[in-house]
This record gives C-alpha cells, structure tokens and sequence, in this order.
C-alpha cells in the first residue's frame, strides 16, 4: 500500500461519526486504535491513503455483518459533504435542470476530474456517463472476498447521481479487485421503485 499516495480526508472524517453512531466513542477509539490511527484529520487538506484505507479494512474485520451498511453510510455521508462544499450552488442549479442523459454526462465528468480525491493511488477510469472503473483501488487492495467491497464508493457514486441527475438512480459495483484482481466496476442505472437506502 502506498503510504505516500493521498486520498480525501472524507474516506476517514465521514467513517467517525458513523461509528459514533453505531457504537460511540469506545467503538470508534477501538477501530481507530486498530486501523494505526491515533489523530483525526483536520479535513483541510489531502492525507496519506494508507490510514484510510487500513480504516476501512478494519471496519470489515472488525464488524463484518455491518460493514457495507457502515461503509455505504459514510459514503452517502462524504457525498453530501462534496454537494455543501466541494461544487457550486449555480453548477448543481444547472445539472438539475439539465435533461438526465446530459446531466449524467457533465457530472461524470466531473467525477474523473477528480478521482483523485477518492481514488488515491489507483486508477479511475470513466468508461461512459454510466460506468467508471477503479483500478489497483487502494481501500481493497491485497484483500480478497467472495463478493464487492467497495460500498462507500458506491455510495458517493449513487448519492451524487441522485442529487444532480435523477432520484432514481443506484449504483452497484459488479466487479471488485477483491475478488478477482478485476478492476472495480460501478454501474449507474435508474431503477423504478427505488431499492431501500441501507441503514446502520
């Protein structure tokens, strides 16, 4: 794991209060404690990937029936963070309005602009407004699993898409690293009905 490449401090800062919630500060300490974290990130700049990513691995360890609930939680979380701080009100008043296939377009865009704030070390691959990969994805990298691991990608992925597309839309990672070296795959579609957002 490359301790020099970065990564946003949202793959940390968003996990914490998820955990509070879950379990408070003891938790929280614990898994820190565990994941070789001993300081929060002041969430004013980029920071090495290799706490954020130990982090997640530890919450699947750890709390393996809650895991993807936790992660998905805290990518929601980060989501909502990037929509507050990260793009400008008159951007997402454009995607809004935009017809959705455009909408989607811009907004992937965008999202490859800017891998590197959740990709860190690996490398993000827009393959249409619809689907992106993530290859060498440094939150699963050297794991192995017999299904996706990557929910709190998925989340930020959906929840953006919902937002500034359509409130309709899922994302779901149908390959993942972790279980046959495969880049990560996220698929975006819109699902009428929309599948119950998972809770802690």
């Amino acid at each position: 794991m490359a301790e020099t490449a970065m990564i946003g401090p949202n793959a940390i800062l968003q996990m914490v209060p998820v955990l509070d919630q879950l379990g408070g500060l003891k938790l929280r300490t614990e898994v820190l404690t565990r994941a070789g974290i001993f300081e929060l990130p002041t969430g004013e700049e980029m920071i090495p990937e290799g706490p954020a990513a130990r982090l997640h691995a530890e919450v699947r360890r750890s709390l393996p029936d809650m895991a993807p609930a936790l992660a998905w939680a805290a990518g929601r979380a980060t989501a909502d963070y990037i929509l507050a701080h990260r793009i400008p009100p008159k951007a997402q008043w454009l995607l809004k309005r935009l017809p959705a296939a455009l909408a989607a377009w811009l907004l992937a865009r965008a999202i490859r602009d800017h891998a590197w704030t959740f990709a860190g070390s690996g490398q993000f691959r827009l393959v249409s407004r619809y689907c992106f990969e993530i290859e060498n994805n440094p939150v699963v990298r050297d794991e192995t699993a017999d299904h996706p691991l990557c929910d709190w990608h998925a989340a930020v992925f959906a929840r953006l898409y919902q937002v500034l597309v359509h409130p309709d839309f899922i994302c779901e990672e149908v390959e993942c690293t972790a279980q046959n070296g495969h880049p990560c795959r996220f698929e975006l579609r819109r699902c009428s009905g929309r599948l119950k957002q998972r809770r802690v």
